[in-house]
Order: C-alpha cells, then sequence, then structure tokens
C-alpha cells in the first residue's frame, strides 16, 4: 500500500515531520517557494501542512490533483480559500485550541501595558529621560472588561481577568446563560457593553458580521475612557475612526496585535498617542509553536491514515476512534443515497435521512456526509464527504436529519427520502454483522439486497413467467446474474427486482427489457 504523501511549506517544529513519518506518511519539508514553484509542486501530494506564509489559492487548489487535506498550524485561515477547497472536495483543518493560552495571556498583557502606559515610559526612560510626573496609570482592579467573543480563547482572558478582581461582560451570540454562569460573566449585547467597559478586548472570528464590529459610530457611543484590546483579527475595529477618537481622547487607549493589512509596515496610527502595537505576536510563544506544529501533524496523519476529521473546518468531526466504528455505517449510508438518487426522478427539493435504533446512537454528521456524497454523484464525478452539501445547496435541495431513539424491526437501520414533484420517495438499510450494508426497503417494498457493482432494477406486474422472460433476455445477451432479489406490495400487485450482473448492461439490452411484458420501469445501477 502506498503511503500518504504530506508536504510541509511552512517553517514549523522539526518534530511535525517524524509525527508524519511515526505514523505511516511520507513527508517532504519545503519551505519558502514562490507561489509558481508551489504549483508546480503540489500535485504529487496528499496533504499540505502549512502556517501563514502560504497562500492556497485557487491556482494553487487546481494544480493540487491528488489533495486531500490541509492543515494550519493555527487558528486562522484567511490564507486558505476554504469555500474553493470545499468545491474541490479538499479537507481544510486548523489547530484552534494550540495557541489559545498563548493569544489570551498576550490579551492580558496589553491590558495590562495600555492601563500603566510601559512601552512609553520605558522608552523614554531609556532615552535618559525620568518622566514619571508624566505616566499616571490606572488599576484593572473593580474595572469592567467587555469580552468580544467567549468561545475558547475568551474564556480564558474572561478567567484571567477574574483573577485580576476584574468585572467581566461578555457579548457572544453563542454565549448561553448557563455558560455564562459557568464563566463567571454577565451577558450582555454590544451597545450595554460598549456602554459599561473600562477595557474592551476582542476574541472573534472575522467574517461578514463581525467585519468593523467596532464602527465608528459604536466607538462614538462608548463610554468615555475606553482602552481596547485587539488580539484576535485585523478588520474588527475601524481604524480610521479609531485613530480619530484616541486623538480626541474620547478613547484612552489602544493596543492592537493584528492590522487589516498585514505586514502592516506604515500605519496611519503609528506614532498615535496612548496607541500600543506588536506584530501579531499572540501564538508567538516557543510552547504554542510547538503545540500547534505538532497537532497539525497528528490531525492530518490520523485523516490520511485512518479517515480522522479533527478541527474541520468544512466537513463533520470524525475521531480516529469513531471512525472504525461509522465506517460501515457511512458506506451503507453512501450506498443508500446512491441509490436514491439513482432513481428518483422530476424536480427534487428535500432530502430526510433518518437514523433509528443502534445508528441514532452515533455521530450522525459523518453518515449524514455520506448520504449527501452518494446522492450528489449522480451531479458530480468528483464528489465526496466534503464537497456534496456544497453541490447540494447550489441546485437548492433542503436537508433535513431525523434521529427516533425507538428501536423497530432491525436493530439498525438508515433510511433516506427525497422529495419529488411525484411524491416521496424512500430507501432503507441495515447492517448484518454489524459490518455488511443491506438494504431492505425501496420506495415502500421490502427487499433484501446487497448494492453492490453493477445491478439492473425492474419494476413490474406479479405474474407468473416474469422471471423466466427477463432471465431469457439477459442470457441471450452474455449477461451473467450474480444475485437475484425480489419484491412486491401484494399478490399480483406491483414487483420489484433487483438484481446484480458481471458487466454493465447495455442500452439496446435495457430497451428490449422495457418492451417485456408487464414491465412498468427499468434501470441499470452501479455502485
Amino acid at each position: 500500500m502506498t503511503k500518504p504523501k504530506v508536504l510541509i511549506s511552512d517553517k514549523m517544529d522539526p518534530n511535525a515531520a517524524k509525527i508524519f513519518e511515526e505514523r505511516g506518511c511520507d513527508v517532504d519539508v519545503i519551505t519558502g517557494e514562490t507561489p509558481e514553484q508551489l504549483i508546480a509542486r503540489i500535485g504529487e501530494y496528499d496533504g499540505l501542512a502549512i502556517r501563514s506564509s502560504t497562500k492556497v489559492t485557487k491556482e494553487v487548489l487546481d494544480a493540487a490533483t491528488n489533495l486531500k487535506v490541509i492543515g494550519r498550524a493555527g487558528i486562522g485561515v484567511d490564507n486558505v480559500d476554504i469555500p474553493y477547497a470545499s468545491a474541490k472536495g479538499v479537507v481544510v483543518m486548523n489547530t484552534p485550541f494550540g495557541n489559545s493560552i498563548t493569544t489570551a495571556e498576550h490579551a492580558i498583557a496589553m491590558i495590562m501595558a495600555l492601563a500603566r502606559q510601559i512601552p512609553a515610559a520605558n522608552a523614554r526612560t531609556q532615552e535618559g529621560e525620568w518622566p514619571k510626573s508624566d505616566f499616571m496609570g490606572v488599576e484593572v482592579t473593580g474595572k469592567t472588561l467587555g469580552l468580544i467573543g467567549a468561545g475558547n480563547i475568551g474564556s480564558i482572558v474572561a478567567s484571567r481577568a477574574l483573577g485580576l478582581k476584574m468585572k467581566v461582560v461578555a457579548f457572544d451570540p453563542f454565549l448561553t446563560e448557563d455558560r455564562a454562569i459557568e464563566l463567571g460573566v454577565e451577558k450582555a449585547d454590544l451597545d450595554t457593553l460598549l456602554s459599561r467597559a473600562d477595557f474592551v478586548t476582542l476574541h472573534t472570528p472575522l467574517t461578514d458580521q463581525t467585519r468593523n464590529i467596532l464602527s465608528r459610530e459604536r466607538l462614538e457611543n462608548a463610554k468615555p475612557g475606553l482602552r481596547i484590546v485587539n488580539c484576535a483579527r485585523g478588520g474588527l475595529i475601524d481604524e480610521v475612526a479609531l485613530k480619530d477618537l484616541l486623538e480626541s481622547g474620547h478613547i484612552a487607549g489602544a493596543a492592537l496585535d493584528v492590522f487589516e493589512k498585514e505586514p502592516a509596515k506604515e500605519h496611519p496610527l503609528f506614532g498615535t498617542p496612548n496607541f500600543i502595537c506588536t506584530p501579531h505576536l499572540g501564538a508567538s510563544t516557543t510552547e504554542a509553536q510547538v503545540n500547534v506544529a505538532l497537532q497539525v501533524a497528528e490531525q492530518l496523519s490520523d485523516y490520511l491514515v485512518n479517515g480522522g476529521v479533527t478541527n474541520a473546518l468544512n466537513m463533520p468531526s470524525l475521531s480516529a476512534e469513531e471512525a472504525p466504528k461509522l465506517k460501515p455505517y457511512m458506506g451503507l449510508a453512501e450506498k443508500l443515497g446512491s441509490l436514491v438518487g439513482q432513481l428518483a426522478h422530476g424536480n427534487l427539493t428535500e432530502i430526510s435521512i433518518e437514523r433509528s435504533g443502534a445508528a441514532a446512537e452515533l455521530n450522525g454528521k459523518p453518515i449524514e456526509a455520506a448520504v449527501m456524497a452518494g446522492f450528489m454523484k449522480q451531479y458530480s464525478d468528483s464528489v465526496n464527504m466534503v464537497n456534496a452539501p456544497y453541490l447540494a445547496k447550489e441546485r437548492g435541495l433542503d436537508v433535513r436529519s431525523v434521529r427516533h431513539d425507538r428501536e423497530g424491526v432491525y436493530h439498525t437501520l438508515l433510511r433516506v427520502t427525497v422529495a419529488t414533484s411525484q411524491g416521496p420517495r424512500s430507501v432503507a438499510g441495515t447492517l448484518f454483522g454489524h459490518q455488511a450494508p443491506r438494504l431492505v426497503e425501496i420506495f415502500g417494498i421490502g427487499i433484501e439486497a446487497d448494492l453492490d457493482g453493477n445491478m439492473l432494477y425492474i419494476v413490474n406486474e406479479d405474474a407468473p413467467g416474469f422471471i423466466g422472460r427477463i432471465g431469457t433476455l439477459l442470457g441471450e445477451s452474455g449477461i451473467n446474474i450474480g444475485t437475484f432479489h425480489l419484491g412486491r406490495r401484494e399478490t399480483g400487485g406491483e414487483a420489484v427486482l433487483l438484481l446484480s450482473v458481471d458487466q454493465p448492461i447495455a442500452d439496446n439490452v435495457i430497451q428490449q427489457a422495457c418492451k417485456l411484458e408487464g414491465v412498468k420501469m427499468v434501470k441499470a445501477l452501479s455502485f
């Protein structure tokens, strides 16, 4: 078996390469290349490990014909075209926890530096002055810290601030009342937070919703004397308005580790009174650099070798421990999705994925993604679990997931239903021996069948002689039957025949089968 091949294209701890090798991957460490050099090289690799220097653009992804996964050693993935990677079926991962403590500590350091004007006092003292009377600081004890974003890093900042005896007010659309109580913070809307806070620190990603979240209007309406810290992402603050309000004194101070455009070697804020800045040092500690490098190596190798998905930004997570247990379910799910996709006709508007029995107790997201991958293969020859949801969305297909705790006739059951202009069409399957995928129902008719290779699906009237007629036709056409499965609604009613054959069935054989007495529909299937 060929080993997965990984490229490390940015400088990171050398132990990352060792982890790849120990876990069964071939790895090349080639850093500092131009985009053109990366484009020329990337086609031979299954995985790409990066930091912030490598830009994974549309052009790089088009050249990456074998690429399956990109791993960013760090949190921010601004340098990866995630929508296009998803469309190409490439998993994108980051390591959101490796530098959490480091970034949180940097934010606290910035708060203290603002409170006591340490950078300016240091500079003037080293210039030979003794400007003791020029620097009157403020205590942080008893002050209110406004926390914008209460996720992993924000929650660490909150705990450190509470240790400094600050009051913490948090704004985060996803923060529940229970979680706020657990963190020891007060939940508030953004305008309330800005009206009360003495210090504000931002810990939120840059999205269309968060861009310029501290706009000129919000800054002007904030509590006078506010001090602002941003160690998250550039673009969260209106930098022009910040400069104006620092100069007017409405904002008492600002400390930025990030800028809208980096590297920020020149900037209008430079030299502004009570302004502090650092060159994106939030993750720059020895411990953090080691942690994120090791984590990205572990995550990529787990995915390439074992199928585990951790901290992915464009597909459901699936731990290496879960993967073996979920693998047969995902195989069944993909086959059911493929079957209903091949058989359903008309204007498809909705797909429903139901899990019952043992299947209901498992991580449902990978199962749902596998259904969609099988279903969307009818529309694209390069579909997988990553890009299937995007292809479905492009076609306006709504996806519903339903979980039933009850156990029915089968110990475990998956059902896939599509809404068509002719009404709902449903197929269901189970696992025999907890491993072997088996179809048990098709469009309301009970039938037990394997779904494998080339198959023929026939809907016919339940009447004597039909099996002989179809067998004769296939035999005369030189087609050998592998398996033969029958089902019917009722005696003399509609029946279903599902059989496997040893080779693809030619169109002329399909046409002849359609002319047989009692036949309503004939469809060649492939799995």
